[in-house]
């Protein structure tokens, strides 16, 4: 049998344990189910699930004029950050394409951290290197020296303070630093699923220990692989990129204004961000179209890229759809013209060989 060229995870045993179909993602080679997709969804629904996300680059920034660099990249304020906050950005083009979504970590006054999707590490490897400039700053790609798991779900916060007592204190997009699991591990409230719960990042020889304390919570926490993931994240009406998010996107038309300062540098010291003019000027006019949320009537669902009409005109076209597994219904998420975009209103989602009505209604279509 031919080895795999596939990147796996120090997790990637207890995967296997787990009886977990294995795929390629990303380059990486990645659970997509244990068992079945519905049952792992509803699991982080009413309990809690743990998906390994150490595809995810991990980008840690040091030195005098790391902040200055982040500022240039990223959306948001990021030097405004207290130590020990976290905050969801964005990484743009000129034209204010995305470029990615990222969650940047203040770990010290001139160290950080950036998540990232595992598709674009290398791309903004590339483009830190292109920016970068005559600024002082030192860059780690710790991706391969740690994992990252996230957990997710109603019960994991009390499960996790039996080992962990101040994660319950812990506040959104807050995290804390401490020793377990015999290594020094960083636990974040932040998440994808639009549940309650935390993210661990865990140097890799930790990996063992933590399986065993995985074993510990299995009954409560169990795990979950990337099609739940993307069913939780499409229900809370979270973006992906590739879908919602493309360099041919910009975050306006995501709905993503809140990470979208586009008064920076003018009244704070942040510095002006790649893309920021681009953005500024598509504030001015109104986006041409808006992420909608619909919901389909029928069983069947809409696939990425299906065209939405309205009295037969092409008015958009879908980014993701599933079955909600929460709601019983298909759901999808589409680019409309803003002008066809109010709550409300009816469209037809080509399916291919028929169509089938869709109801226009409001984002997310599930909240806790």
């Amino acid at each position: 049998m031919k080895p795999s060229t596939l990147s796996r995870t120090p997790l990637y045993q207890y995967h296997l344990a787990h009886g977990a179909r294995m795929v390629e993602f990303a380059g990486w080679e990645m659970p997509m189910l244990y068992g079945s997709i519905i049952e792992e969804h509803l699991q982080v629904r009413r309990s809690g699930g743990v998906f390994d996300v150490s595809h995810m680059g991990r980008l840690a920034f040091a030195g005098p004029d790391a902040g200055s660099v982040l500022e240039r990249l990223c959306t948001r304020a990021i030097t405004t950050m207290a130590q020990g906050q976290c905050r969801y950005s964005l990484v743009c083009d000129d034209d204010g394409g995305c470029r990615d979504d990222t969650l940047v970590y203040r770990l010290a006054p001139q160290r950080y951290l950036m998540v990232c999707n595992a598709a674009n590490r290398i791309k903004l490897l590339q483009h830190i290197d292109q920016v970068r400039g005559e600024l002082d700053f030192d860059l780690c790609d710790e991706t391969f020296d740690t994992l990252m798991l996230a957990l997710q779900g109603p019960k994991v916060i009390d499960t996790l303070s039996s080992v962990a007592g101040e994660i319950a204190a812990l506040k959104r997009y807050r995290f804390l630093t401490r020793d377990l699991l015999g290594a020094r591990v960083m636990i974040s409230r932040t998440g994808y699923t639009g549940e309650d719960g935390v993210e661990m990042i865990v140097p890799t020889v930790a990996a063992g220990d933590l399986v065993d304390l995985l074993g510990r919570f299995d009954s409560v926490i169990s795990p979950a692989g990337l099609g739940a993931r993307d069913t939780l994240r499409m229900e809370a009406a979270m973006p992906l990129y590739g879908h919602e998010l493309t360099e041919d996107l910009d975050p306006l038309a995501a709905g993503l204004t809140f990470a979208v300062k586009l008064d920076k540098g003018e009244a704070d010291d942040a510095g002006s961000f790649i893309g920021q003019e681009a953005l500024r000027e598509i504030a001015r006019r109104g986006p041409r179209r808006t992420l909608a949320g619909l919901r389909l009537a029928g069983r069947r669902t809409a696939r990425q890229g299906m065209v939405v009409r309205r009295d037969g005109g092409e008015i958009g076209r879908v980014t993701s759809g599933c079955l909600s597994p929460t709601l019983g219904v298909p759901i999808a998420m589409a680019y409309l013209d803003a002008a066809h975009a109010e709550i409300g209103g009816t469209v037809q989602v080509d399916l291919g060989r028929t169509s089938v009505r869709a109801d226009v209604v409001a984002l997310p279509f599930y909240k806790r």
